[in-house]
């Protein structure tokens, strides 16, 4: 991964951090649903599960804050200074989305 955080359209670039710090989010959620499908097939209790189910959709929320922070901040930033306003209703757009 190199170091540039530039932006094109449907691709970025990512900082060997951001990178590795997006992976490791990942592979704990990854870890917390593979915990919850053990749990169903050794027939754990169901308000068990549930918490756990809670649990993973909380750390996948904190990813996507973490991902739409970064975005915001390069690929957003990046295109208001080019002059691409349809960056704003792409947001928005995905703002819409992620609220549903």
């Amino acid at each position: 991964m190199s170091e540039s955080r530039e932006c094109c359209h449907k691709k970025k670039e990512r900082s060997e951090k951001e990178y590795r710090d997006l992976l490791n989010r990942l592979s704990r959620v990854e870890g917390q649903i593979r915990g919850i499908k053990k749990m169903l097939e050794e027939d754990a209790y169901c308000t068990d599960i549930l918490i756990q189910v809670s649990a993973a959709n909380a750390a996948l929320n904190s990813f996507n804050k973490v991902l739409l922070a970064e975005h915001i901040r390069t690929c957003v930033a990046e295109d208001i200074r080019n002059g691409k306003e349809d960056t704003i209703d792409e947001l928005v757009v995905t703002l819409q989305k992620l609220m549903k």
